[in-house]
């Protein structure tokens, strides 16, 4: 129900952009040639090659609002003005980038930039009028459905503000049932309390409800059974939120296979096309970057063996994708042994184990450039959480909360946690924290948009020793 209220607002909506785009694109035609402000000089074109483009022109604005979400939130004023202005933005560096590579024909940059201008004014004000129109046209013409909330602690308090963000679905909360009877007459965050499990259907009737959402405790749905008993007959739509959104950790949410339902408490996002496009991307990247860099791993690889006795290369055990150990690649940096008093320790700044090129390699962190090896052996990928020793992760997993999980992506060379600072000697909580968000939102967009992040950012970070 949510879903289809929701779309038949996100539909008229999207009538209302495409209108509006059209309608600022013929305008800002006329406004070049028509009406200019800077003198034609070539001619006048015909409007038929702009219509053409304008197909195109409705692609590229429609898909970048869709994608930064005004379709799918409720934003408010200024949320509003940020989302266009970026989804403008961006559309306008799209349309010059195609025209300006693909066109037969040559297009007036001032046509684009007068279209630019007014589709963000006339967009904004149309939203903010479409909006408050929408919603007293809901409230004139169709009566506000009634909700009653059976459950009234943390989870049912989350359906109500919830529900409250989003007045386009024409919802009204009458109130919350309870399982412990009420002294005085309660409110919660200015919403009453207006009875007992038992009375709910006697609530039902005598508010005249139109829509029931359980929303009980673990602990308490050994009731809704009887509950649901109780209201069989009643004329309303039944939901029910479980409580078990506390659990869910990592891409959760709910899915039907053959007519079942899924709770999906915690999922890796490589899973089908996903796990196949991340492996061509880093399989692809990491070959050219073996072959770009060769010169380089020869020469360090040569300075290494003249200047300090043992192996060109460090391996080193970590942990990666679900749990499974293999053996990482970097260039040796420190001397022979060095562990062999401190045993596995991260390293500290002006380590004295370090070798005089390892201090180098170190700081702008060509020691790694090795583990390219390991990203087209697909034992590690380009862009994830940096993998660890499992000698450390046996301290770190009983410390901090959820730390196993980021092991639910491949462990990589760069991070979402490493081009904002948190590598090395720094917070285990705060890296885990942006592990987290990068496995909750991943994307190739975002693995693209981290690896240009790290050669102007993450490479000469002051947490590199």
């Amino acid at each position: 129900m949510f879903k289809k209220r929701l779309h038949l607002f996100q539909s008229l909506f999207l009538l209302n952009d495409l209108f509006i785009l059209t309608a600022c694109w013929i305008a800002a035609f006329y406004l070049r040639f028509y009406a200019p402000i800077i003198p034609v000089t070539k001619g006048v074109p015909l409007l038929e090659d702009y219509l053409i483009l304008l197909i195109f022109v409705l692609a590229i604005w429609i898909g970048t609002l869709r994608l930064t979400g005004v379709y799918h939130r409720f934003f408010n004023r200024t949320q509003e003005v940020l989302a266009l202005f970026k989804a403008n933005f961006i559309a306008l560096m799209i349309l010059v980038f195609i025209t300006f590579f693909f066109q037969r024909t040559e297009f007036s940059r001032l046509v684009f930039l007068y279209f630019s201008l007014l589709s963000f004014l006339f967009l904004l004000l149309s939203r903010l009028f479409f909006k408050d129109y929408y919603i007293s046209l809901q409230k004139k013409h169709l009566p506000s459905e009634r909700v009653l909330i059976v459950g009234a602690r943390e989870l049912a308090q989350d359906v109500a503000e919830t529900i409250q963000k989003h007045p386009e679905l024409g919802l009204q909360i009458s109130g919350f049932l309870t399982r412990v009877p009420q002294k005085v007459r309660t409110y919660i965050h200015g919403i009453e309390v207006l009875g007992l499990y038992e009375e709910i259907d006697q609530v039902i009737q005598n508010h005249k409800i139109n829509l029931v959402i359980f929303a009980l405790s673990l602990t308490a749905h050994q009731n809704l059974e009887e509950l649901l008993n109780r209201i069989r007959d009643e004329m309303v739509d039944i939901k029910i939120v479980p409580d078990l959104y506390r659990f869910i950790s990592l891409r959760g949410g709910v899915e039907e296979f053959e007519g079942l339902p899924f709770i999906n408490l915690r999922e890796s996002p490589m899973v089908g096309w996903n796990r196949i496009l991340k492996r061509f991307f880093d399989l692809l990247l990491s070959c050219l970057g073996l072959l770009i860099l060769s010169p380089l791993l020869l020469l360090i690889a040569l300075a290494i063996k003249v200047t300090s006795p043992g192996p060109v290369f460090y391996r080193q055990v970590r942990m990666g994708l679900d749990g499974r150990v293999f053996e990482m690649l970097k260039f040796r940096s420190m001397v022979v042994g060095a562990e062999k008093e401190t045993g596995p320790v991260w390293a500290q700044k002006e380590d004295p184990r370090r070798t005089q090129l390892g201090r180098f390699l170190r700081k702008i962190s060509l020691d790694e450039l090795p583990q390219l090896i390991n990203v087209f052996k697909g034992e590690m990928s380009l862009v994830g959480p940096r993998p660890e020793r499992p000698e450390l992760i046996k301290s770190f997993k009983d410390k901090i909360p959820n730390y196993m999980l980021r092991h639910k992506m491949k462990a990589g060379m760069t991070g979402w946690a490493q081009i904002h600072g948190w590598r090395g000697n720094t917070s285990l909580e705060k890296r885990i924290e942006f592990d987290l968000f990068y496995i909750e939102n991943w994307s190739l967009l975002m693995d693209l948009k981290i690896l240009i992040k790290t050669f102007w950012k993450g490479i000469l970070s002051k947490e590199a020793y």
